[in-house]
């Protein structure tokens, strides 16, 4: 098995920007900072330190370079591209990271409650009586209302691209919650080349011996309204 490079660590292309890189330092260090982790009885100390010394390399231009010539043998700088969350046919290695689904299921769930913030939005100003827009000026209330349905429609479109990348990795979307997907990834980090759908399992059965029922029904409930907003979501653009 090939060894893990510092891109594998962050779950990024070997193509990524400076700036890709450090979200997903940023992302990765909320969830295995010990201090984050330190009433759960896991020691993530050693993959912090992973973290924080794969930024260090690759955060840095010229360390970056050696870095590459010394793993791939490269000679000539990268020109680096906006890295895509989903299936990328030329980075296969790059989607086999866990990394990638956890970044596609935390950008899925900011996605959704931002179009779920101006959804409501739009449906106060629906349920306000004709003789406000007469008011306050009809005109000015359509270009705001055109400019929010593109938004809506945007977000549809990238709520996809998300969706589709943990479809195809295999992952049921009871799991798409930041608290799954965290539980995976920290033991994912601790071995990982142990199968993430395996980790899907084993949180399955952490639930059911350590949840409360009340907690198991919370769980349920949220399960329930991420489907419902999705769905909702989703048909925008169809309602549009």
């Amino acid at each position: 098995m090939k060894s893990r490079t510092y891109y594998d660590v962050l779950g990024v292309s070997r193509d990524a920007t400076l700036e890709e890189i450090t979200n997903a330092k940023n992302a990765l260090a909320k969830v295995y900072h010990p201090d984050a982790n330190v009433h759960k009885d896991i020691d993530t100390t050693a993959f912090m330190q992973e973290i924080l010394e794969a930024y260090r390399v690759l955060s840095d231009s010229e360390k970056r370079k050696a870095y590459n010539h010394e793993m791939f043998g490269e000679t000539a700088p990268r020109v680096f591209r906006t890295f895509k969350v989903g299936p990328d046919d030329d980075s296969k290695d790059d989607s086999s990271s866990f990394v990638t689904y956890w970044n596609a299921a935390s950008r899925l769930n900011e996605t959704l409650r931002r179009s779920m913030r101006l959804m409501e939005k739009e449906s106060q100003k629906k349920s306000l009586p004709q003789r406000i827009f007469r008011k306050i000026g009809q005109s000015g209330n359509d270009s705001l209302d055109d400019h929010r349905s593109r938004q809506i429609a945007r977000l549809s479109m990238e709520a996809v691209q998300y969706i589709t990348t943990l479809k195809m990795a295999g992952i049921p979307m009871q799991y798409w919650h930041s608290d799954a997907m965290n539980w995976v990834l920290v033991r994912w980090g601790q071995k990982q080349d142990t199968d993430y759908h395996v980790l899907f399992s084993r949180y399955a059965a952490y639930v059911e011996q350590n949840k409360s029922n009340s907690e198991k029904m919370k769980i349920r409930s949220h399960n329930r309204q991420f489907h419902n907003n999705l769905k909702k979501l989703l048909s925008y653009s169809l309602e549009a």
